[in-house]
Formats: structure tokens, C-alpha cells, sequence
């Protein structure tokens, strides 16, 4: 059976990354509230860069990976939008652009790719530095909880079927996750496996990442400290309360007047 290169990942992740429920429509309302342009970081394939670009809206997408900016090109081109949309190649935490905007996104838990506290802190100085005064950082992550993290330690995880390839293929998707507690850090093996409509493995390949999880009184402090200010956190994209029992915390955070970031 092939094992296909790394290169075809932007593929696999297109077909097994639809998103949170109602996630790219918050995402969309915010840019349209604020009518542009916006800057997404970690846009990956551009699925909520596009989006937004189709309203109109022009966006600056940021991502590290050279081979998911070159899929988020080709879908740009293909859906007539590469006019709207500029690809930037960069670590969120070092990236420098010289323009401001009025909106700031880092949607699909992309924050956590954020391995220490250091480039947490690096990261949202730089969006504070991207901000316009008033502008709007939102961003999400999934919310940990001890008991599911030690459920899933050190076992394989099945994380769904996927259609490919216009629906005539599938796709499975197993995670294997291990953790460094201390640190705080998810290291995630994924297998992804391809099928066509008869059942026969067309091919298979693996990729391996890291997660930072981060508990959410540990992101306000964060936050406050890097000199922004929460003005709303809610436990959905439907914009329902964060509380006790919420799985997802979404932060909308603006700088606060006067001070420049500190650590």
C-alpha cells in the first residue's frame, strides 16, 4: 500500500478539516461588522480566508507552512480570488507587515500550535502591533479537561470518515496522542488512510504535530499581560455564555489604551 509524501497533506487536511459548527459564519460576521481588511494567522488552506475574500473583504492570510499556502494559492485562483486574498509565508510569532487592521483572526484552535509562553507572548504582541486602535483580535481553542486528556493518553483515537475527491473516495482519520503534562504539550501522531468507493486503500500517510493546550483563567492572564482587554468570551459560535461546561472558549479582545504589551 503507498504511503503518499508530505506534500499531499494539504489535501488529507482539506478533506478532514471542516471546521467547528457555525465557526466560518462567526468568523465572516466579524469581518463584515468590521468591513476589512483582515488578517488571518495560521490560515492554513485559506478556508476562512476565502470565505471572507468572497464578500469582498481583502485579506492577508499568515501561515508557516509553504505547502498549505501553495493549495490556499491554487483554490484562490480557481475561485477567481487571488485579487482579494495576499499569502504571507511566516511564524505567527515573528511575522512583521507594515499595515494595521481592523480585524485579527486566528480561528480552528491555530493558537495552539503556540508550543511555549514565549511565542504565546511574542504572538500577541505582534497582533497588538497589527491592531488599528479599536480593531478586534478573535480568536479560538478547545478547552481541557483533565479527565478526557488522561482518557485519551497514549491510545489511537478514531476521529471520523471523510469524503474525498468530490465524494467518490473516503478517507479515515485515527489520532494517537501522547502528553507532557509539565509542559503542558499534546503530541499527536495522525493516520489518515484513502479509499476508493469499492473499499481498496488508494494510499495512506502520517503526519505528526504538536498542541499547547492552555486553560482558560491562564489565557486572561495571558492576555492582560500582552496589554489587551476580553470584551466578550462565549462557550459557542452561537455566541451562548462560556461557562463551567462550555468544550470551546472564543475570546474577542481589543488593546487596552495606553499600554504596549509587557514579558
Amino acid at each position: 500500500m503507498p504511503d503518499h509524501s508530505i506534500y499531499d497533506w494539504p489535501d488529507y487536511y482539506d478533506w478532514t478539516s471542516p471546521g467547528l459548527e457555525r465557526d466560518l459564519t462567526y468568523y465572516i460576521e466579524l469581518a463584515k461588522q468590521t468591513g476589512g481588511p483582515v488578517l488571518e494567522l495560521g490560515c492554513g488552506t485559506g478556508r476562512c480566508s476565502l470565505a471572507i475574500a468572497r464578500l469582498g473583504i481583502p485579506v492577508v492570510g499568515v501561515d508557516l507552512s509553504s505547502p498549505m499556502l501553495q493549495k490556499a494559492r491554487q483554490r484562490a485562483k480557481k475561485l477567481n480570488l487571488s485579487d482579494r486574498v495576499r499569502w504571507v509565508e511566516a511564524d505567527m510569532s515573528r511575522f512583521s507587515l507594515n499595515e494595521r487592521f481592523p480585524l485579527v483572526i486566528i480561528p480552528y484552535r491555530s493558537f495552539l500550535h503556540l508550543l511555549t509562553v514565549r511565542d504565546q507572548i511574542s504572538t500577541l504582541k505582534r497582533i497588538r502591533q497589527h491592531l488599528t486602535d479599536g480593531g478586534l483580535f478573535a480568536f479560538n481553542i478547545f478547552v481541557p479537561r483533565i479527565r478526557d486528556l488522561y482518557q485519551m493518553e497514549g491510545k489511537y483515537s478514531f476521529r471520523g470518515s471523510f469524503l474525498a475527491s468530490g465524494g467518490k473516495e473516503r478517507v479515515d482519520l485515527y489520532d494517537l496522542t501522547e502528553f507532557d503534562y509539565f509542559n503542558q504539550t499534546a503530541y499527536i501522531t495522525r493516520y489518515a488512510e484513502r479509499f476508493d468507493e469499492k473499499g481498496h486503500s488508494l494510499g495512506r500517510i502520517r503526519m505528526a504535530f504538536r498542541l499547547r493546550y492552555i486553560f482558560p483563567a491562564e489565557l486572561n492572564h495571558l492576555l492582560a499581560l500582552c496589554g489587551f482587554k476580553i470584551i466578550n468570551r462565549f462557550g459557542s459560535f452561537h455566541r451562548t455564555p462560556f461557562d463551567a461546561r462550555s468544550e470551546e472558549l472564543i475570546i474577542e479582545a481589543v488593546k487596552r489604551p495606553g499600554q504596549t504589551g509587557s514579558g
